[in-house]
């Protein structure tokens, strides 16, 4: 299976985006500083989500991003699918080419594993990973984290 950073930096983002979601639209510089993504991959990966309409952006002072549907309706596979990540365990990219332009003899093996795994993604909703238990404790300890990291920068601003 070929799931790179893009596709886990993109469930990453959009995880925190449902997390922080009921205080409004949510920045993508936000979502950087939680996650140790930088900003212009983030910017990339939500004008696809965006274009696959994942999320929806809002423009102004306090804007950000928003969820374009409900938790339970988006999917951890949608959201790998729209960022253009192959879920992809054979040597071919599905094409059965993989000896000598021909399949190999574990092509169709490979190809079933490819088809479990997006299925299994696909049966994963935002809403039931927000709900467990360690999902809210990194959470927590990431907000924390950030907070800290606000206070001590504006404290050198002042001091400065």
């Amino acid at each position: 299976m070929r799931l790179t950073t893009k596709g886990r930096y993109a469930v990453t983002a959009m995880l925190d985006l449902a997390i922080h979601a009921e205080n409004g639209p949510v920045s993508l510089n936000d979502i950087s500083g939680r996650q140790g993504i930088s900003l212009s991959y983030l910017e990339q990966l939500f004008a696809r989500l965006r274009r696959c309409e994942l999320v929806s952006s809002v423009r102004g002072p306090g804007g950000g991003y928003r969820l374009s549907r409900e938790l339970g309706a988006i999917n951890v596979a949608e959201i790998v699918d729209a960022v253009n990540e192959s879920m992809d365990a054979t040597r071919c990219n599905k094409r059965g080419d993989c000896q000598e332009g021909h399949e190999c003899l574990t092509h169709h093996l490979w190809l079933d594993l490819s088809d479990q795994i997006h299925d299994f993604l696909s049966a994963i909703s935002l809403q039931e990973l927000i709900v467990r238990q360690e999902i809210q404790n990194t959470a927590h300890r990431q907000d924390m984290q950030s907070g800290n990291r606000i206070k001590a920068f504006l404290s050198d601003a002042m001091n400065g």
